[in-house]
């Protein structure tokens, strides 16, 4: 009796310890520090409640984290909006579909030269990130301005070379989003992205001579590849980033700079 006792004290710990290992996930997400790995480090103890390991890799580019994702390197990533992702999609061949809408970031023009963009002088050097949605994001912030005029006012994709009218004739300067920010004393201005501005010193609000209104289209997103998306783990961390108490923390850290989306993506 005592032997079987035992025994079946043994038995009763390995599917405890096995129901627990199935309910103690592990999510590897990458994100760009400001505010994707705030917003996730804010919801990391509340997802280990839940029994999930939230773990926090950080990227500067905007190119390897759907790499990793796809790949399996990464369980998902939190740094990206809808249309980047769709292109990326289609020019790259991965298989990552978005999980949840979380919040908008509101592009900006900034200057270290003028302090209007009525100030903007003939000829001016203009930054604008130099991938395509971004690119295209930044031009058509601009045209909203008066700035320039494009073929397609609504065309994500605008480049360059869908420029219109000059009456100004800016010459435009694409780089590496990350690096816009630092070449602000190179150029008279840049469009910068709100994850970079912010690890800058740049507020939106304060410091933004333009930015974008909160009908923006570009909601920030996490994506993974299908399988991950449904995951009851991946699932849970959806729940935590769209909740009222998340759309809180964004709005009274951010104080505007970021705007809440909070709403869970159908995943087909």
């Amino acid at each position: 009796m005592k032997k079987l006792s035992v025994l079946t004290l043994s038995a009763a710990a390995v599917l405890f310890s096995a129901s627990f290992a199935a309910n103690a996930g592990t999510l590897k997400i990458g994100a760009t520090p400001m505010p994707h790995a705030e917003i996730l480090e804010h919801v990391k103890a509340a997802a280990a409640e839940k029994g999930i390991d939230l773990q926090i890799i950080e990227f500067n580019d905007y190119v390897q984290p759907n790499l990793a994702a796809d790949d399996g390197e990464l369980d998902g990533n939190f740094f990206q909006h809808r249309p980047y992702l769709d292109v990326f999609v289609k020019d790259h061949g991965v298989n990552l579909v978005s999980v949840c809408s979380v919040h908008i970031e509101p592009m900006g023009v900034y200057s270290n030269k003028i302090k209007d963009l009525k100030d903007l002088k003939d000829g001016a050097l203009v930054g604008i990130p130099n991938d395509p949605t971004n690119g295209g994001r930044s031009l058509l912030l601009l045209a909203s301005a008066g700035l320039i005029k494009v073929a397609n006012p609504n065309d994500v994709t605008t480049t360059v070379l869908d420029i219109t009218e000059n009456p100004k004739n800016l010459e435009f300067r694409e780089l590496e989003a990350a690096q816009l920010p630092r070449a602000l004393d190179d150029l008279d201005v840049a469009v910068i992205n709100t994850n970079y501005a912010l690890p800058a010193g740049l507020n939106p609000n304060d410091d933004a001579l333009l930015i974008e209104g909160s009908e923006s289209p570009y909601v920030n997103i996490v994506a993974a590849n299908p399988d991950k998306a449904k995951s009851a783990d991946m699932q849970e961390l959806a729940k935590l980033l769209t909740s009222e108490e998340t759309a809180k923390f964004i709005s009274e850290k951010y104080q505007g700079a970021v705007v809440p989306a909070g709403q869970i993506d159908e995943i087909k």
